[in-house]
């Protein structure tokens, strides 16, 4: 039997040999042309992987005889060969069919990257441009669904994401006593920003299948517009009760995920597992009593716009800049219990933003991994509670339910916590 470490030593020699690599070229190929071949276009699976092998051997050409015109040789090849059939689709379909023009420019560079020993880049495109194609119905929908807001919104998130974090001084900095990365504070506002923007676009997409989509990805775009929208349909149709009762504690599931993706994901290198149970258990729980109690088919309208503007986004910025100011201050003047309280109060208004001060204060070793774990878990607890609070406004037994199942998750969620510390 072979060792893991032995496994990993195998793996790593046989992804040096161009034999293997000019295979593997050609079976991401292979894999690219599937979608084309089920469209039943000229240029199938056949012509896709000849073509990433043809990526592969002109590369490996170039790389062995130190002849680098020999790759652009290959890829002059594949401009023409892309060509023709565009201008062959075109007088027979009045088509050009430049997706797979481009499709087949890509599957060569998947094998020019194999061959440079670059296979997870060369993975990633693959995977990634088979996706954009699979998704070509839904793209177009979404696309021509588009209001000119969130246009907008789309273009103002791509500013945000891809030129001001450049812009951003890197490494850290020191502010008051407290250590910062200006780079990593503003990707976890971005992040945020992001999540409930890919989750909009899911709920406007796909909101009429079910409750799972209502619940918790409407949970990740916008949790406040959720209740909101539960509690109005509750109120007008009390058989929906069950299922209010289920899109609520799914967007305190979603809440949940997004508060532990930022913890795990912005404490790296030494993420803070200990997260893990407390948080897990607590979605768990919540998608296991959703999906038992409630008709998972059934689905209401969500009223909420776009979860993302240029407005939104700096003003969460300012809270979360609030929240870490009021947050290092109430750990400088009174210790870990200053940071609790301050985490919980802050949970009330933002558990993001509550969640990511206190990952930075650990990044930043104003505190340790144990007490940031406890800050985001009483920001989490508090967003709960706030929720909890927000079913007040509707029937009695809807607010009971919530407050039960509310209470229950939260006492599992520390039992499980409990009992992993005493093991």
């Amino acid at each position: 039997m072979f060792t893991p470490a032995q496994v990993d030593i195998v793996v790593e020699e046989l992804l040096v040999q161009p034999a293997v690599l000019l295979i593997l070229a050609a079976l991401l190929g292979l894999f690219l042309g599937l979608e084309r071949e089920w469209s039943d276009i000229d240029a199938g699976m056949r012509t896709f992987s000849l073509t990433g092998l043809a990526g592969g051997v002109f590369t490996l050409v170039a790389r062995e005889t130190g002849f680098e015109g020999a790759f652009l040789v290959g890829g002059l090849f594949v401009v023409v060969q892309a060509a023709s059939l565009s201008l062959a689709a075109l007088r027979e379909e009045g088509s050009l069919h430049l997706t797979t023009a481009a499709s087949l420019l890509v599957a060569y560079g998947v094998g020019a990257l194999v061959l440079m020993e670059f296979v997870l880049a060369g993975v990633t495109v693959a995977v990634v441009s088979s996706l954009l194609l699979v998704l070509k119905r839904e793209l177009h929908d979404f696309a021509g669904a588009l209001t000119r807001d969130e246009l907008r919104s789309v273009s103002e998130f791509a500013i945000l994401a891809f030129v001001v974090f450049p812009l951003l001084p890197a490494g850290d900095i020191t502010v008051q006593s407290v250590t910062l990365e200006p780079r990593i504070a503003w990707l976890m506002v971005v992040t945020v920003a992001g999540i409930g923007f890919v989750n909009y676009t899911v709920v406007r997409t796909y909101g009429g299948i079910g409750v799972v989509v209502t619940g918790f990805f409407g949970g990740l775009a916008s949790s406040t517009a959720v209740v909101g929208s539960t509690l109005d349909h509750v109120r007008r149709r009390p058989e929906l009760e069950a299922f209010a009762v289920a899109a609520v504690l799914l967007a305190d599931a979603a809440m949940a995920v997004r508060n532990l993706v930022i913890t795990l994901a912005f404490s790296l290198p030494s993420p803070l597992f200990a997260a893990v149970v407390p948080l897990g258990t607590f979605v768990l729980g919540a998608v296991l009593v959703a999906l038992l109690t409630a008709n998972r088919h059934e689905s209401v309208e969500l009223d909420f716009g776009s979860p993302f503007s240029l407005r939104n986004a700096l003003g969460f910025g300012a809270v979360f800049l609030l929240i870490l100011a009021a947050g290092t201050a109430a750990q400088t003047a009174f210790g870990t219990a200053g940071l609790y309280v301050s985490s919980f109060v802050s949970g009330l208004v933002s558990s993001a933003g509550a969640t990511t001060t206190a990952v930075l204060l650990y990044r930043g070793g104003s505190v340790t991994g144990q007490s940031a774990v406890v800050a985001v878990l009483l920001a989490t607890t508090a967003s709960v509670l706030v929720k909890t609070a927000l079913a007040l406004a509707g029937p009695d037994s809807f607010t009971r339910a919530v407050a039960w199942w509310s209470v229950v998750l939260l006492v599992a969620s520390g039992v499980a916590t409990a009992l992993v510390t005493l093991v």
